[in-house]
């Protein structure tokens, strides 16, 4: 029962952050969900399971933040079709050359990528409030699959799904505002995210219990984070944006240099 508690009240409150950045979670909840339950004395969680529920949190919150933004008009539907498949199948191909490349040097390069685009978020930058219609904003196709397919390459050789690295790619490669950003991000984790939530359910790495008190926690708190998003400024959102990418990219490092 308190096992069951702690997952509800972290489905809910990394949920939240997932609506309020346009991000999956999963850098903070799989951490939590392995060491936090035997921190408190509730119990343990084994790394498939952990794996899986992570990967269903990920899934179902963005699905409900990208509705929420979508209702805000802040979806860019040509952009999510153009990236989610380009990057769906570049980490594929990414995860079949993992094998002949060598781990540690991609995961600094990856985390160095993600330090950087970090800083250039701090960088001061014109966003309008009101960005209408986001799926009709112009935006470079070339340039989009590009991105999709470098980060999706890295992402599937180092086992990252590389979200936070595409938020501020998007916003500085791309120019596209800070809100049609965060909501097409949600909508492209999405995309990129159920083809391993279909397998983990398939082969049982799903704790189904567990698993549907996290989805009682994470809709409403995906909801209640795009709610904050949309009140909240760009300049705002893109400072917490810039210490949740940078700190990821300082967790990155640190399981490479401190195993």
């Amino acid at each position: 029962m308190a096992l069951a508690l702690l997952v509800l009240g972290l489905g809910f409150a990394i949920s939240s952050i997932s609506g309020l950045l346009g991000i999956g979670g999963g850098i903070v909840m799989a951490p939590a969900l392995l060491y936090l339950p035997p921190l408190l004395g509730v119990g343990t969680l084994d790394m498939r399971q952990v794996t899986g529920l992570t990967i269903t949190q990920g899934l179902f919150a963005c699905l409900s933040g990208a509705f929420r933004h979508d209702s805000h008009r802040c979806v860019s539907r040509p952009l999510v079709l153009w990236m989610g498949v380009t990057i769906t199948l570049a980490a594929l191909a990414g995860s079949i050359l993992s094998s002949w490349i060598a781990n540690d040097t991609l995961m600094i390069l990856f985390a160095a990528l993600a330090l950087v685009a970090a800083v250039l978020m701090c960088f001061p930058r014109h966003d309008g409030v009101d960005v209408g219609d986001a799926s009709a904003l112009p935006f470079d196709r070339p340039r989009a699959v590009l991105i999709a397919l470098s980060v999706g390459l890295l992402g599937g050789t180092v086992g990252q799904g590389g979200s936070f690295i595409l938020i501020p790619l998007m916003l500085f490669l791309l120019r596209l505002p800070t809100r049609v950003v965060i909501g097409s991000n949600l909508a492209l984790v999405c995309f990129s995210s159920l083809a391993g939530f279909a397998g983990k359910l398939a082969t049982g790495q799903i704790p189904l219990l567990l698993g549907a008190v996290l989805l009682v926690g994470a809709i409403p708190g995906a909801q209640l984070g795009s709610v904050l998003s949309q009140r909240t400024s760009p300049r705002r959102l893109r400072i917490a944006l810039a210490v949740v990418v940078g700190l990821s990219a300082l967790g990155i490092a640190t399981d490479v240099f401190l195993p």
